[in-house]
């Protein structure tokens, strides 16, 4: 079994001088080579992109430069049923197809870590290694946090099994009385996935499940862990296992809402997803890019070559496309 884990190419972009306002941490940047450039750009993607769980299963669109700023995500409708018999010779008219398109702008998101000139002669530590593996977790988790608003705002929501009509009745006081995630709530969330003709992603819908949720859900007899589907399906990133025709991901990014159910108690979102549900923008072509801005280059600004910066920048959207495709199951969860 392989994770599914793509590797992407930087997108050119013009690139902007430090501006000499920040908090500088210590460390000066030494002039980088293309060929530097390149291997700290890709690590910064290589380790960001695990942090990407909400888009894996999204439909994906590249931004080519120049293009502007709005995305098209495009939606065929099913062709209608044809029921009427042909007639003996006559070639019947084609079809058309109808296509809608949503569109999205994308938005710029970035920050970045500055080092000191003193950092440079006395550190022991590669800095950009470590500078660049703090701003990738940080890229991937913001990132990641844009899409997952995005899809936590859908208005297909069911609460718990269905026991309870709203956020604020979900309660957990105990084993017996609690309103936690259940098979019964999971297949239910599927049987609506199904009465809407909702596509599956590869055989199967998807779940994105907090830890806290996973608890509870693992230890029911039809859970599935991936060394038990005998077969060699690639695995998503973070799968860890498949109940009723869901194959589950878990992230303790899943969105959590503090406090919001009965007697103050957390409440959690499942998110179960079908194909073509939503649409995000790619790492590739979408603009994740890796700055280094070493001593000097920022001109007047740095009179004395003390600071050097490496930071990311981004473009990114997300946008639902199917309502009735992501079905968001809210519940408590075992402390």
């Amino acid at each position: 079994m392989k994770n599914l884990l793509d590797k992407t190419d930087l997108l050119p972009v013009e690139l902007t001088l430090f501006d000499g306002e920040s908090n500088p941490n210590t460390t000066a940047t030494p002039g980088l080579s293309p060929e530097m450039r390149r291997y700290y750009g890709q690590y910064l993607i290589d380790l960001a992109q695990p942090e990407l769980v909400h888009d894996q299963f999204g439909q994906k669109r590249n931004i080519p430069q120049g293009s502007g700023k709005t995305i098209l995500f495009r939606q065929f409708d099913a062709l209608a049923e044809l029921t009427q018999p042909l007639t003996e010779g006559v070639t019947p008219d084609g079809q058309s197809l109808n296509v809608k398109t949503v569109e999205s702008t994308v938005k710029q998101y970035g920050g970045y870590l500055t080092l000191s000139d003193v950092l440079e002669l006395t550190a022991v530590d590669n800095n950009i290694l470590q500078a660049t593996k703090l701003i990738a977790s940080q890229a991937g988790r913001t990132l990641d946090t844009i899409t997952r608003e995005i899809l936590n705002a859908g208005t297909v929501v069911q609460y718990a099994d269905g026991s309870v009509s709203s956020r604020s009745a979900l309660t957990y006081t105990d084993a017996e009385h609690n309103h936690n995630l259940t098979v019964a709530a999971v297949k239910k969330a599927v049987r609506y996935l199904e009465s809407q003709d909702a596509r599956k992603i590869k055989g199967s819908f998807v779940g994105i499940i907090h830890p806290n949720v996973k608890f509870d859900l693992m230890s029911d007899p039809e859970w599935k862990r991936p060394h038990e589907y005998g077969d060699s399906r690639e695995l998503y990133q973070g799968e860890i296992g498949e109940l009723y025709g869901v194959r589950f991901v878990e992230t303790s990014r899943a969105k959590v809402f503090k406090k919001a159910g009965a007697s103050g108690a957390d409440v959690y979102a499942t998110l179960i997803l079908g194909d073509d549900a939503y649409g995000v923008t790619e790492v590739e072509n979408g603009g994740l890019q890796h700055i280094v801005k070493p001593l000097g280059s920022a001109g007047s600004a740095d009179p004395l070559d003390q600071r050097s910066t490496v930071g990311w920048k981004a473009l990114k959207t997300a946008e639902i496309l199917v309502p009735q495709y992501i079905v968001r199951i809210e519940t408590t969860a075992t402390p």
